[in-house]
């Protein structure tokens, strides 16, 4: 059972709606949805709030880490609500999935992702849940750029239908049973 939703980005407004910040931009949708959500409170290295999804009560965790040292603020809300890796889902951007596809799954590559890396430091291992956000691999442009820039106005345009998809994943992931729950599941656009 999912009870800390880690949303992977980087504070700043020069970051704001840029590929990397996929994480906190899918936070943003989830919030939206909830039925009621708790004052947010500055602790853990970041800003976190405590949410209702219809029978569920979930913790959100945004680290003010910066992606790459995530990890140690997921560590320390995750040591003071007593709450397990796999009690984790992380929200992440990935190169490697098309823009348009979520996919939930446990464990995993870290992809050169700095900030999955770090939260494998942290944590200790790599059996969190992971939602991935598919951004796409760039074409003709390095990938820390690509991650580093901004949707364009057409993909922007499209950013809610892709966080329908992963709220779809995270309903399927908060209804099932884990243990049973045939990982990995994918969504994509049409």
């Amino acid at each position: 059972m999912v009870r800390l939703i880690v949303l992977l980005g980087n504070k700043g407004t020069a970051y704001t709606k840029t590929r990397h910040n996929a994480g906190w931009l899918f936070g943003d949708y989830v919030i939206a949805r909830c039925n009621s959500v708790g004052p947010w409170q500055s602790k853990f290295n970041g800003e976190w709030t405590t949410a209702r999804w219809n029978n569920y009560v979930l913790t959100i965790l945004k680290p003010m880490t910066y992606m790459n040292l995530s990890g140690q603020s997921a560590w320390k809300a995750a040591s003071y609500f007593k709450i397990t890796p796999q009690e984790i889902l992380v929200v992440h951007d990935d190169v490697e999935l098309e823009f348009g596809t979520v996919r939930i799954q446990k464990g995993g590559g870290l992809a050169g992702h700095n900030g999955l890396r770090s939260m494998k430091e942290s944590l200790g291992c790599d059996q969190f849940m992971r939602l991935r956000i598919g951004i796409g691999r760039p074409q003709f442009q390095d990938v820390a750029s690509f991650v580093l820039s901004r949707f364009t106005p057409e993909q922007e345009s499209v950013l809610p239908l892709i966080a329908d998809l992963g709220i779809d994943l995270l309903t399927l992931v908060l209804t099932s049973e884990s243990s049973v729950l045939p990982l990995p599941v994918s969504r994509s656009l049409p």
